[in-house]
């Protein structure tokens, strides 16, 4: 059978994708041991997951590049889960810290709340996304970190907790799930370990992190079809019956 008279028999396979939108903690999540590749190879056979994440983004910047990323006319018919995932940027210090990525917090809470109604727009249903808060920041080790580049110390743990629980309450609000990491990793009272440089996340935060959410989606995506047979199912003396 020609190639082009197999693609006209067949309809044309669109996997289904999760979005993972978020900063420099999603960016790098498909690193080694990183929590986007755990997803990624856990779906493999089910869905795409896309990695929108941008490193030293904010919720005011997020917010205006979503609709170029998901829009009616491209792929939100497709994305059967969302992961939003803002806060440790956002939560910088003001004034003259940080004041590129800083956020005051009312605003933060509001631009979660612009991006889930605009989900929803486009027809992404409250039940598909999930919002992530900042996870806790080690204070000594980041101010290593800020040190070494000439700065003085530019976020607090107690700030990014006013953040986290600002992402709570949103997802209270608009119905839609949440994963607090924020509370989860500080019930193990030493959370340094999940974090590489007191403010992104180490193998073990990944793994962490990880095993959270995918409790989550699993739940939303059990359902989802195995795209294509198992080898072992296809009639190898007439593939096409399987496979077109």
């Amino acid at each position: 059978m020609a190639l082009a008279e197999a693609g006209a028999r067949g309809r044309l396979l669109l996997w289904p994708r999760v979005v993972l939108f978020g900063d420099s903690i999603t960016e790098f999540s498909f690193q080694e041991n990183g929590w986007g590749a755990f997803l990624a190879e856990r779906l493999v056979r089910k869905c795409d997951v896309v990695n929108r994440g941008l490193s030293g983004y904010n919720t005011r910047w997020a917010k205006l590049i979503l609709p170029r990323l998901i829009s009616k006319s491209a792929g939100a018919e497709s994305t059967v889960a969302v992961t939003i995932f803002f806060g440790a940027n956002d939560s910088a210090l003001k004034a003259d810290l940080n004041p590129k990525q800083h956020v005051p917090l009312e605003e933060y809470a509001a631009n979660l709340k612009s991006m889930i109604q605009y989900l929803k727009s486009v027809d992404i249903t409250e039940d598909r996304i999930i919002l992530i808060t900042p996870p806790p920041l080690q204070e000594s080790a980041w101010e290593k970190e800020c040190l070494a580049k000439g700065d003085k110390l530019n976020r607090r743990n107690a700030t990014t907790g006013e953040y986290a629980q600002a992402c709570v309450q949103v997802a209270r609000d608009c119905g839609t799930d949440v994963l607090d990491l924020w509370t989860l990793m500080q019930k193990n009272q030493d959370f340094s370990s999940y974090l590489s440089d007191g403010l992104h996340l180490s193998t073990k935060g990944n793994s962490f992190l990880a095993a959270q959410l995918w409790s989550r989606l699993d739940k939303k995506l059990s359902a989802l079809p195995w795209l294509l047979p198992y080898w072992r199912d296809v009639d190898h003396t007439n593939p096409e019956a399987s496979l077109l």
